[in-house]
């Protein structure tokens, strides 16, 4: 074998592994993108029970109006915020957004339960029990959903990080993504709703 097939073959060779680094890269990116797409699915879910859950709490906590507001305008909050991140899950700062409304949302749910346990005829309320136990599965649901988003993104970084993938993509461009962090510790437990 000449020394140019050798060469060719050698080029050909790093061309393909390149091509190879590129695609893992690609992978990596879409496979975060959807594990975001499975969050938006739970908290759309999330904040499509909150208007019954309210309307539930309404005709029994008519002198809690602030309350309820409260509840209604975080949510709010976090509908926007969803929609800005379901746009572009690899912009960080609407990641962090969306994090802050969600943990508003969480705070003001938590209220409105801790205001509930006043009301024994809300307690007893088969739309509320429903309504509640339909929330913290979602909240469950949300907590895996979360959990594999963030583990995608690690990956995804990981792989800009590592040598020689990291020449890849910088050549390309691909950025750093960031995971959907909530420090605040209630927002990563399920809320406990007794009724």
């Amino acid at each position: 074998m000449g020394t140019g097939t050798v060469l060719l073959i050698v080029f050909f060779g790093v061309i393909f592994y390149g091509v190879s680094l590129y695609n893992r890269l690609v992978a990596a990116r879409n496979g975060y993108k959807n594990a975001f797409a499975q969050i938006d699915v739970q908290l759309t879910r999330r904040h499509d029970l909150i208007p019954n859950l309210i309307e539930t709490a309404k005709g029994y906590m008519a002198h809690e109006k602030e309350t309820l507001e409260a509840v209604i305008q975080a949510r709010n909050s976090a509908v926007s915020g969803l929609g800005d991140v379901k746009s572009d899950p690899t912009n960080p700062a609407a990641l962090q957004k969306l994090g802050e409304a969600e943990r508003g949302l969480s705070g003001a749910l938590g209220r409105l339960f801790a205001l509930s346990e006043s009301y024994p005829d809300l307690k007893a309320n088969e739309n509320m029990m429903q309504l509640s136990e339909e929330l913290t599965t979602t909240e469950n649901k949300l907590s895996f959903a979360r959990q594999a988003f963030n583990d995608g993104v690690m990956m995804y970084n990981n792989l800009i990080e590592q040598f020689p993938s990291n020449l890849i993509a910088g050549w390309f461009t691909f950025t750093q993504a960031a995971p959907l962090e909530l420090e605040d510790a209630s927002i990563k437990q399920v809320p406990k709703v007794q009724f």
